[in-house]
């Protein structure tokens, strides 16, 4: 996890199995995602095969279990899966699913790790985005959990399971410089005790629950079909439910971490508080920060030259670097004086989702017809755009940051992702395709 640049998986690879909650099968399927992505988690058992961003934004559930959720589209049970890519320090990835919930496996994260081994992993170039705590962040529990996060130069975990029953208490300390998280975390199983079963039953949930994936507490008794992992099987487990937990934190975290009690709730909810920091320290910051660095770049004139785009639609100011043949970063700098604004929500100006499209377009279109030899004399006509989401208003004072990779170009057709992004957040996404004609 100490890496300085960003990774994904080398290949996809499966994992089938049944769900904890719902008892449904099951196939994940995780595949290579581009830098900065993130994990992406796409209903490929829904129509249009919507996708959910793992993110503390969009945590809807933290009852015995962690879930995502955009709309009406959900995923229950990250926690093992994000944790497993974390622990084994993966920072982009697309998740395939045909359910609405992962595998469960044995309970543990063993599933994935081998899933993950067999996918193998492989460096991008772009740099790991990191943030080191400022200040202590505490948060607490009505039945006596805490956790607090604590500033330090790395992320490190010091974990107690401590327990109603005073019984089956554990400590350990843990960190991904020092330790081997497929040996020591990766394997600890959930447990849950006894007269916690039935009314986990009664709402609906532990559909897929039995002993082959989970310990059951019994007062003194520990029931198992296998010998406990590890003699603190226990709080590991809880090591890594935080691991997956806090992965929902947008950047790799530094930190040190105290939990006493930790739950699903307890570690979500020091993710938001974390966030809140995080935000507070970047929007008091230079967007320039946050652009990554490459090769070349063009002014106005430059991108003039190219484009026939004049005000009012010229929507890109300059391009900050170039990636290769197949990626290009763009900036747009969003002033009270467009001309949009009078007309769009008057009293509450807001540049239109449409516009962040075409600027994706036209940065997409300076790529490919500087791919051609300088681009003069030709252009990218927008065709269609797919998979578009608006998930942040861009207000007057923004900075748009515009990223734009190629995934296709043969011929006359070009396809691209693109994402824009005001302070190192996304504000909107979408898949485009255009032809390059001659004007």
């Amino acid at each position: 996890m100490a890496s300085l640049k960003q990774t994904t998986v080398r290949e996809a690879q499966s994992v089938k199995g049944f769900a904890l909650h719902t008892g449904a099968d099951v196939k994940l399927t995780v595949k290579p995602a581009a830098a900065n992505t993130g994990y992406i988690f796409k209903r490929t058992d829904l129509t249009d095969e919507p996708t959910v961003a793992a993110h503390i934004d969009h945590v809807k559930q933290v009852e015995r279990a962690t879930t995502l959720g955009e709309g009406n589209v959900k995923i229950h049970t990250v926690e093992h899966l994000l944790s497993a890519l974390r622990g084994c320090g993966i920072d982009n990835a697309l998740i395939e699913i045909d359910a609405n919930e992962p595998p469960i496996g044995d309970g543990s994260a063993r599933h994935f790790i081998e899933m993950l081994e067999k996918a193998g992993k492989q460096e991008l170039d772009a740099t790991v985005s990191e943030y080191e705590l400022h200040e202590p962040v505490r948060v607490t529990s009505r039945d006596g959990g805490y956790i607090i996060a604590w500033p330090s130069d790395r992320f490190e975990i010091s974990c107690t399971n401590a327990n109603h029953l005073g019984k089956h208490t554990q400590f350990r300390t843990w960190n991904p410089e020092t330790g081997n998280y497929a040996k020591e975390i990766a394997l600890a199983r959930t447990f849950v005790f006894y007269e916690e079963v039935q009314p986990l039953m009664e709402k609906g949930l532990i559909k897929g629950g039995s002993l082959e994936n989970a310990v059951v507490i019994r007062g003194d008794a520990i029931l198992s079909r296998e010998p406990l992992r590890y003699e603190d099987e226990f709080v590991r487990h809880k090591i890594l439910d935080i691991v997956g937990d806090l992965s929902l934190f947008p950047v790799r975290l530094k930190a040190h971490i105290y939990a006493v009690k930790p739950s699903h709730a307890l570690n979500v909810e020091l993710a938001r508080e974390i966030y809140k920091q995080y935000k507070h320290r970047q929007a008091q910051r230079l967007p320039m920060e946050f652009v990554p660095t490459g090769e070349g770049g063009m002014d106005t004139q430059d991108i003039m030259k190219i484009l026939p785009h004049r005000y009012p639609f010229l929507l890109v100011d300059r391009i900050l670097s170039f990636e290769g043949e197949n990626k290009a970063i763009g900036q747009k700098a969003v002033t009270m004086n467009e001309p949009y604004f009078p007309g769009h929500f008057p009293g509450h100006p807001v540049m239109p989702g449409v516009l962040q499209v075409e600027a994706m377009a036209q940065v997409a279109s300076l790529l490919v017809c500087r791919n051609l030899g300088g681009g003069t004399g030709k252009i990218g006509y927008f065709m269609s755009a797919d998979k578009v989401k608006f998930r942040k208003p861009v207000l007057p004072g923004d900075t748009l940051i515009i990223e734009v990779e190629l995934t296709k170009a043969r011929g006359k057709v070009a396809r691209a992702v693109g994402v824009c992004r005001v302070k190192n957040e996304i504000v909107s996404e979408g898949e485009l395709m255009f032809g390059v004609v001659d004007i």
